[in-house]
Parts: C-alpha cells; sequence; structure tokens
C-alpha cells in the first residue's frame, strides 16, 4: 500500500507496532521483556560509590539494579535524586541515566530544569509558532519557574482544547514526581509500550491510515519483513549484500559484492552505507559497529564517508562516526536504544 501505514498488534507474545512506508518497514517497536528498564523511564534512585577515573557514580535503582551517571559533581551517598533512562544497558553493565528529565506527549515535551516556552523548527509558519508559544504560555501560567515546554511538530494545525487535553496532564504529571524527590528507590514513570509510544511520536509524516487488531501486522507484511531481520544477510543492488552479525564486543558488517572489479565494490559499499542506519536501528543493534567495506580505490573514501554521515543524519540516530582504521575498515558507535531484534522476539534465524 502506498502512503504511511501503521500497523498495531501481536506477535509472538509481544506488543508490536510498526510504520511502513510505501509498504516498506521503516519503525519498528517491541516490547521489552518484563523488569528491563526501557529508555525514558523516569526513577527515583539513590547514590551509590563512586569510582575515582570513572568520571560518574553508581546510582541504586529499584529492583536492585544499578545505574551509572556521569555527572557526579555535588553527589553525596545516599542522596535521593529524579533521573530518566537514556539507552539500554550493556550485557552485565549499569543502566545509563541522566538527570536532565523529559516528560514527553504526543503534541509537547515538559521539561524539568530547562526553563522556558520554545516551539519546534518544524512548524513553518510565524503565525503558527506564535499560537503554539502562546498557548503554551497560558499552560504553564503559574507552574514552577524551574519548570519548561517544548510544543512538538505534531501540535502544528492542532485545535486549542486538544492540546490543552495532552498538555495540561504533562504539566501535573511532571510537577508530582517534582513533589515526590525522597524516598527509597522507585519507578516513578514508565516507558510507553510500543502501541502508546507509536501514537504519541508517530504523527510526523501523518499517517494514510492506521490498522489494528490481530491480522494488522500480517495484512502489511510485517511478519515477513521481521523474519529478514533476524537473518544476518541483507540484499543489495546488483547482487551485493551485506552481512550484520553482532558479536559480545561489536557489531560486525562485511560487504560483499557480485563482481570484483573497483567500481562495482564501490557501488556496493554506497548502497550498504545508505541502508546500514535502517538495518541497525530495525534489528535493535548498538554500541561498537565495525565494517568491512568492499575492495573500492583509497581515494574514494571522502566519497563514502559523506554518504555515512548523510545516511546517519536522515536517520536521526544518536551515532558516532570515527573513520577509517588501520586496516581498512569502518569504526563507529550507535547508542543502544533498544535491545536486539531477535532477543526481544526469542531468537534468530540463520
Amino acid at each position: 500500500m502506498k502512503g504511511v501505514v501503521i500497523a498495531l498488534g501481536h506477535l509472538r507474545g509481544r506488543a508490536v507496532a510498526a510504520r511502513l512506508i510505501d509498504g516498506r518497514l521503516e519503525d519498528l517497536l517491541v516490547a521489552l521483556p518484563e523488569g528491563v528498564l526501557a529508555p525514558g523511564a523516569i526513577l527515583r534512585a539513590r547514590v551509590g560509590r563512586q569510582i575515582k577515573g570513572m568520571g560518574g557514580v553508581f546510582l541504586d535503582l529499584p529492583g536492585g539494579q544499578s545505574g551509572f551517571l556521569r555527572q557526579a559533581k555535588g553527589l553525596r551517598p545516599g542522596q535521593a535524586l529524579l533521573v530518566q533512562v537514556t539507552g539500554m544497558a550493556e550485557p552485565g553493565k549499569a543502566v545509563p541515566v541522566t538527570p536532565r528529565l523529559t516528560v514527553k506527549g504526543r503534541y509537547g515535551i515538559v521539561t524539568p530544569g530547562a526553563p522556558g516556552i520554545n516551539v519546534s523548527r518544524q512548524v513553518g509558519e510565524a503565525s503558527e509558532s506564535a499560537r503554539l508559544a502562546a498557548l503554551g504560555a497560558a499552560v504553564m501560567e503559574g507552574a514552577d519557574p524551574d519548570l519548561g515546554l517544548i510544543l512538538r511538530s505534531g501540535a502544528e494545525g492542532m485545535a486549542e482544547d486538544a492540546l490543552r487535553a495532552d498538555l495540561s496532564p504533562l504539566r501535573a504529571l511532571a510537577e508530582a514526581m517534582l513533589a515526590d524527590r525522597d524516598g527509597p528507590p522507585e519507578l516513578l514513570l514508565d516507558a510507553p509500550d510500543p502501541h502508546e509510544a507509536a501514537w504519541r511520536d508517530w504523527t510526523t509524516p501523518a499517517p494514510d491510515a492506521v490498522a489494528e487488531g490481530d491480522s494488522a501486522l500480517a495484512d502489511h507484511g510485517v511478519p515477513e519483513a521481521i523474519d529478514a531481520l533476524l537473518t544476518a544477510r541483507v540484499a543489495l543492488p546488483a547482487g551485493a549484500s551485506m552481512v550484520i552479525e553482532p558479536t559480545a564486543a561489536f557489531v560486525a558488517v562485511d560487504v560483499n559484492t557480485a563482481e570484483g572489479s573497483p567500481a562495482a565494490g564501490l557501488k556496493a559499499s554506497i548502497a550498504a552505507a545508505r541502508e546500514l542506519p535502517r538495518q541497525l536501528r530495525l534489528r535493535g543493534l548498538g554500541g561498537q559497529v565495525i565494517v568491512d567495506f568492499a575492495p573500492f580505490p583509497r581515494k574514494d573514501r571522502a566519497t563514502l564517508d559523506q554518504v555515512l554521515r548523510a545516511a546517519f543524519r536522515r536517520d536521526g540516530a544518536a551515532a558516532t562516526l570515527g573513520g577509517w582504521t588501520p586496516l581498512g575498515n569502518f569504526e563507529m558507535q550507535r547508542r543502544r536504544d533498544s535491545i536486539p531484534l531477535a532477543h526481544a522476539l526469542g531468537g534468530a534465524r540463520s
């Protein structure tokens, strides 16, 4: 089906939300296993031990879990504070958290510690931006001066009643959590499940259709697309391919071409660079990524650099592109914002 379609359903016992554009899977959300602290969750934590040279402090989190906060200045052992999960913990490591909280809704984001009223730059018309700013100021009137508000792009053109119905509860929720700073470690606000997150965040571009129910995923080919993501090999144009294999230390990516010429190698590498951000995001892979591109002339590395940077910029992923290693591989780091899809759905296919 042409256009933007959001399909909501369940697969292998887990809630799944999928967004397809012109029939191609572009975004995928899968419910995390019980007890996993997902990015966006807000917690009350207690300061634990500080380790010299680490540049941060360990925190005691709910359920006996451990968190790691990089900003340790001014904190004392046993102190209670509010933090928000920023990414998925690597196996055996602490959950990454930040003290900079954001309480997100469909049309706005309340920002404790970052006062002011701001409107998304994606709102094009100056008059609409001014309308939203004025409405935001009215909603936040009388609030704690430490609270701020961001009007999201999805707020553009929305009626005042709909905006107030979304923004006012966000303010109340933020104020309630700020008033509940003291106490033992506790989960104060869980991250949304996939269906709620899709409703909240997938507003731009506006969907042409939303399909819900037992057959919604199957009707739009989502199970088949997921099966493809659970295999290592990714087909590229002209018979080329890319193999993505997560290891304990890093994600290894190998790009191969059907031909042996340098020109074919460059074409295959460019195709892989354009597809790589999408594949890593949909597969839930992050951390260190090492890419062995197909052979091509060294002088063309600058061209591939530009393609890679543009691809990750369009994808919006929090990634650091490190560059070429002495052995000719490309090294990068991508934030872990989910668990691997294979783990979430119970196993990969060969």
